[in-house]
């Protein structure tokens, strides 16, 4: 984010909870709300017009719902650099399979308090991985799993290989930890964690550790069991 707010993008179709949602982030010193859309393909026409760095997409929306819009963020060859986080009233497992394998980089529910909506905002456009907390930390790794038999797209090559401490820390976001957490594993610094993910990205030319997960999974570093 290099010191500039965080630019983002609220599309909901509930025009109460979209202007609640933008009054409260906005209100944040280190955010601003660029644009609102209570439909999918105005909220495609804006994310594209103003490439913000957070789209806080609802799932439910007319004419594309939060998942299409998040699939044609993530279209090849050229997708808009922006992290999706999906807000959604239901905490069905369905939703979460279908938001990640669409490329959202989180995945919170409406009822969730305002604090943790910031706070999701901000972890996505750090570019880690966010569930709600009502989401056990197992479902990106069940994810992979589910995903690995049905999708035959091959695991990325890294640009070079991966030193022995990257796959450490692979291993540990595969099991859901956060930096705090793999830093506490492994005793070592949290910037030294943040460095190792920042690398491990680079390498497997990924655009958040919900991907490096599925890496993890795909490419058999990880195995069920």
């Amino acid at each position: 984010m290099n010191g500039s707010p965080v630019r983002v993008v609220v599309c909901e179709d509930d025009e109460s909870v979209r202007a609640g949602y933008a009054a409260v982030l906005d209100a944040q010193p280190d955010m601003v709300v660029v644009g609102q859309a209570g439909d999918g393909v105005r909220a495609l026409r804006l994310i594209g017009d103003l490439r913000p760095d957070v789209a806080v997409v609802d799932i439910h929306m007319p004419r594309l719902n939060g998942i299409e819009v998040t699939a044609s963020l993530m279209e090849p060859p050229d997708p808009h650099p922006v992290r999706v986080l999906v807000v959604t009233t239901f905490n069905l497992d369905e939703y979460v399979y279908d938001a990640l394998r669409a490329g959202a980089s989180g995945f919170l529910l409406k009822d969730a308090p305002l604090h943790e909506l910031i706070a999701g905002v901000r972890t996505v456009a750090r570019g880690e991985a966010l569930l709600a907390p009502a989401v056990t930390r197992r479902l990106i790794g069940e994810y992979a799993l589910r995903i690995r038999p049905a999708d035959p797209a091959p695991a990325a090559v890294p640009a070079e290989p991966l030193t022995g401490r990257e796959r450490e820390v692979l291993l540990l976001m595969a099991e859901g930890l956060s930096n705090g957490e793999i830093a506490e594993r492994m005793t070592v610094a949290h910037e030294t964690v943040k460095t190792h993910v920042s690398r491990i990205l680079a390498k497997l030319g990924l655009r958040d550790r919900v991907q490096a997960v599925v890496f993890a999974y795909r490419s058999g570093l990880v195995r069920q069991g």
